[in-house]
């Protein structure tokens, strides 16, 4: 797991928090679906609504791919937040575009991966948030079940978590990430979405997530 630029990545977090597609409220925590409190709630699908912003994130994830995977052949998109930023990419690089579902569809074909399957292609998957990477991962054992051939990942923001490090290193599928928790804060900070009291909260979050505001 690396970041893509460290300019870039201080610039992608100022957006982010331009938008609100980052909240921070360690007053009052999210509950997330694993029942960890946490003082951050990221959507990077907002950006999907500005338009600045969308182009700053494609053009950059493209250099990502372009710079790491330039071999790649076509571009898979995690359901369902990774499906547009897969889309705009896939078009950017004039490739094919699949996106790899959660589950396989319920009806009809009963298909996991939707779009034309094609094995022996170099794909790399395009995920707009990694947790812990369990779901990016999945997707990627999917493609590669499929027959495809995944080169690494991309996505736009990381916690950083230690085990979402340890998942990918053991999977040996590289991750690039435009932005991610540690080059957030300092923008959180100079920006004034937060005081010093608010960041060593979420330092400490940061450090033990599953015990935090327990």
């Amino acid at each position: 797991m690396k970041l893509f630029d460290k300019s870039v990545a201080a610039t992608i977090a100022a957006k982010l928090l331009e938008i609100q597609a980052i909240r921070l409220q360690p007053e009052k925590p999210f509950t997330w679906a694993s029942g960890w409190k946490s003082p951050i709630y990221c959507d990077n699908r907002l950006s999907l609504s500005y338009p600045a912003v969308r182009s700053l994130i494609k053009d950059n994830l493209v250099k990502a791919i372009q710079e790491n995977f330039s071999r790649v052949e076509a571009i898979a998109g995690v359901a369902t937040a990774g499906i547009p930023q897969g889309a705009l990419l896939a078009d950017a690089l004039g490739l094919p575009f699949v996106y790899v579902r959660s589950k396989p569809k319920g009806h009809g074909m009963e298909n996991m991966i939707e779009g034309k399957v094609t094995p022996g292609q170099k794909v790399v998957v395009v995920e707009d948030l990694v947790s812990t990477g369990g779901s990016s991962l999945k997707a990627a054992k999917d493609l590669l079940n499929a027959g495809f051939e995944v080169m690494g990942m991309v996505a736009i923001f990381t916690y950083g978590f230690d085990v979402a490090i340890e998942n990918f290193k053991e999977a040996g599928i590289e991750l690039i990430c435009l932005s991610d928790y540690s080059a957030m804060l300092p923008q959180a900070l100079a920006k004034d979405y937060i005081d010093d009291e608010t960041l060593a909260s979420l330092v400490e979050w940061r450090r033990d997530p599953g015990t935090w505001g327990k």
